[in-house]
């Protein structure tokens, strides 16, 4: 194949606009509209099948018409078109959830469509379609051009624009080597040239699971929502019983009763078809049975909208069980910058001396710690902040592992060094010097509050000494401790994971408020405690981004991995954030929380439901066969005929009012498992109750002005 030049090169795929953020919420009629139509696809009893109440429904709702159309009643009629408006609603919820993660997905497709490859081959370069790449091919992507497939950067480094899959406007940096070397097909290289080894396999790249998973396609039920499904079922089969019994019971009573006049309800045969059917779809649990599906794909796009992939809707729902949270110090609890906090001068050392000193030495520092050294002195000592450029003869001494110093030599006669203690108490020692103990009591105290101590030292016309110690601080993240304490009410453990040491592990731990550290951390040991963690029936939850993460991110129950981390940590982890923040592994946490009260709160609400429905309607039926039932007619209700029409128009109105509260979820506050579950069953639980005795009612009074009511 002849090789083009880079002149003739295809003109390089530019990079798509970020993925549409579909908000949550509220129902949007536009989107209900637009779902109207997969709802209606949904009706397809091979799909309807899996999902046992509603598709009880439809087999209801089928067997009505053909009821009706035998013997045409409005009463008849107006129950049938009832009966299925519930199944359309209840296929409504699951397409309006679904929908939300469309437009995201639309966007995404375009990221793959049309991107060439530069594939290095043995005799050069070739051009080809970016779906024709195999995994472990090497591709080469300069500036403007897009990257064909998800891979590591082996060669470069560059700058990148994730925005088509993070919308995050800010480029990140990739580069060879390292936690920051993997990057993701259809994003764009903004500057210089990298080489990157494809790791995707044909079909499965990290788009490509993007796609399916906003849109649903990937969900696969839970463990809970199995076993909710099984309870369903079961409270199904139980009112099919119990709703069959009423048919020898309603021919007895009017064989007893024969001065009891018929109706559409009731008639000598017993309870009509129509009827029958109504009654069951209204006592089963139609409702939770319909927004089920609907709230496990919320929960998902829910972790979408806050930019995280769950690969599995068991990662969502373990994120809401979880009991451990394994959070790594640098970048999470701390901002992960050490920022100069104190200048302590020796005996004989003015501070303003010493924070001249200080700035000096750092001028040409130009990490985060030298600069903030030269931002202290000029806050606390009103210093200017000079430049190095402004020391035209002086001679900078760059930080070496192997001297641990940095600093400048003003001239001959005047020299500045900052560094490790022993390091700079060495220099000073062989300038002819003397160390005084006051320089080990100020270094062991800033080391045991967890610091880290900076020793300045100056010769001077021949006079070596130390000056004093600039006390480095780990600065924690503003709010962490009330976050914390959060977690401390929802009954969730914290442990902070860092390679500090014991001392200064402990400082850190106490500022932050988390439960508990592991200090000296190795890989071996994060996964020794989650195995402890695991083997007390914990659930364990944490954060990483390199491949000696990787181990540790397979182990946890919820292994979230950084978008800036390795493939290895990737593929291990179970979800994925995208903007590559280690601090929310905590949202995740309220996420799957929310997920689980949602699901809990409104099966509450829709048992409740029942029971209410089968106070008002059963006493409306038979009170004419036995008055004694006209003390349970609370609501008294206008007749049998209006009863049943009034709970089926009810079953179906409280599934599409609901949709909105199933998208959006239930809000989550923290506190502990019983005051929750306290409060669902008060709200959720005597709402359930209370709605249908309202609502109901209200339906009753309207149908009783329309003829055969």
């Amino acid at each position: 194949m002849t090789t083009p030049t880079i002149d003739s090169a295809p003109e390089a795929s530019t990079g798509p606009k970020p993925p549409t953020r579909v908000q949550g919420g509220l129902l949007d009629p536009k989107m209900l509209l637009q779902s109207l139509p997969d709802a209606v696809r949904k009706l397809n009893p091979r799909t309807m099948w899996r999902n046992p109440v509603m598709f009880i429904v439809e087999v209801g709702a089928l067997w009505a018409t053909v009821l009706a159309a035998v013997d045409p009643t409005w009463f008849a009629w107006l129950i049938v078109a009832w009966l299925w408006l519930t199944v359309i609603f209840a296929n409504l919820a699951e397409a309006v959830a679904e929908g939300r993660g469309k437009a995201q997905a639309d966007t995404l497709r375009k990221a793959k469509s049309d991107t060439m490859a530069r594939r290095i081959t043995d005799s050069g370069e070739e051009y080809i379609p970016a779906a024709q790449l195999a995994q472990g091919d090497v591709v080469v992507v300069e500036a403007g051009q897009v990257i064909p497939g998800d891979g590591d950067v082996i060669e470069g480094i560059a700058s990148v624009d994730e925005s088509a899959i993070t919308g995050e406007s800010a480029p990140v940096i990739r580069e060879s080597g390292g936690d920051r070397s993997a990057v993701t097909g259809g994003t764009t290289v903004l500057s210089d040239r990298i080489v990157v080894r494809i790791t995707q396999k044909p079909g499965e790249s990290f788009i490509d699971r993007m796609i399916a998973l906003v849109e649903g396609a990937n969900r696969q039920k839970t463990p809970n929502e199995i076993a909710l499904n099984i309870l369903l079922a079961s409270l199904t089969i139980i009112f099919v019983f119990a709703v069959a019994t009423l048919q020898p019971l309603a021919i007895y009573s009017k064989m007893t009763n024969p001065g009891v006049p018929d109706g559409a309800a009731l008639t000598g045969d017993g309870v009509t078809g129509i009827v029958m059917v109504a009654l069951l779809v209204c006592l089963i649990p139609t409702t939770i049975g319909a927004l089920l599906s609907a709230i496990g794909i919320a929960g998902m796009d829910r972790l979408v909208q806050r930019n995280v992939l769950a690969m599995s809707g068991r990662a969502v729902e373990a994120a809401g069980d979880v009991n451990t949270l394994l959070l790594d110090k640098t970048g999470t609890i701390t901002l992960g910058n050490r920022q100069a906090a104190e200048f302590t001068p020796l005996t004989g050392v003015s501070p303003e001396e010493l924070a001249d000193a200080a700035q000096l030495s750092s001028l040409s520092d130009e990490t985060p710690e030298g600069r903030s050294i030269v931002v202290l002195a000029k806050e606390r000592h009103g210093l200017r902040a000079r430049s190095s450029g402004e020391l035209t003869n002086a001679q900078w001494i760059t930080f070496s592992a192997t001297t641990r110093m940095s600093g400048v030599d003003l001239d001959d006669l005047h020299r500045l060094r900052k560094g490790a203690a022993s390091a700079v108490a060495e220099w000073v020692r062989a300038a002819g010097g003397d160390v005084p103990i006051e320089l080990g009591q100020i270094v062991d105290g800033i080391a045991a509050a967890g610091g880290t101590p900076l020793v300045v030292g100056e010769v001077q016309n021949g006079r070596a000494r130390v000056l004093g110690v600039i006390h480095l601080k780990d600065v924690v993240k503003q709010g962490m401790r009330e976050r914390f304490d959060e977690m401390r009410r929802m009954g969730i453990r914290t442990v902070m994971i860092t390679g500090d040491n014991p001392l200064t592990a402990k400082a850190i731990a106490d500022e932050a408020g988390v439960d508990d550290f592991l200090a000296e951390a190795t890989p071996e040991d994060k996964m020794a405690l989650i195995k402890k963690e695991q083997a007390g029936g914990r659930l364990v939850a944490m954060t990483g981004d390199g491949t000696n993460d990787a181990p540790a991110l397979a182990q946890a129950d919820v292994g979230v991995a950084m978008n800036t981390g390795t493939s290895a940590a990737k593929e291990a982890g179970n979800m994925v954030d995208l903007d590559s923040d280690p601090t929310k592994l905590i949202e995740i946490v309220e996420i799957g929380k929310q997920l689980l009260i949602t699901r809990g709160a409104l099966t509450t609400f829709s048992i409740a439901n029942d029971i209410a429905k089968y106070f008002a309607i059963i006493p409306a039926l038979f009170v004419a066969v036995f008055p004694g039932l006209e003390a349970l007619n609370v609501m008294r209700l206008h007749s049998p005929q209006s009863a049943i029409a009034s709970a089926v128009i009810f079953n179906a109105l409280v599934i599409i009012a609901l949709i909105p509260l199933s998208l959006r979820g239930v809000r989550y506050r923290p506190s502990s498992a019983s005051k929750l579950l306290s409060r669902n069953l008060y709200v959720y639980g005597l709402g359930g109750i209370i709605a249908p005795f309202v609502g109901i009612k209200l339906i009753d009074l309207i149908l009783q002005f329309f003829p055969g009511m």
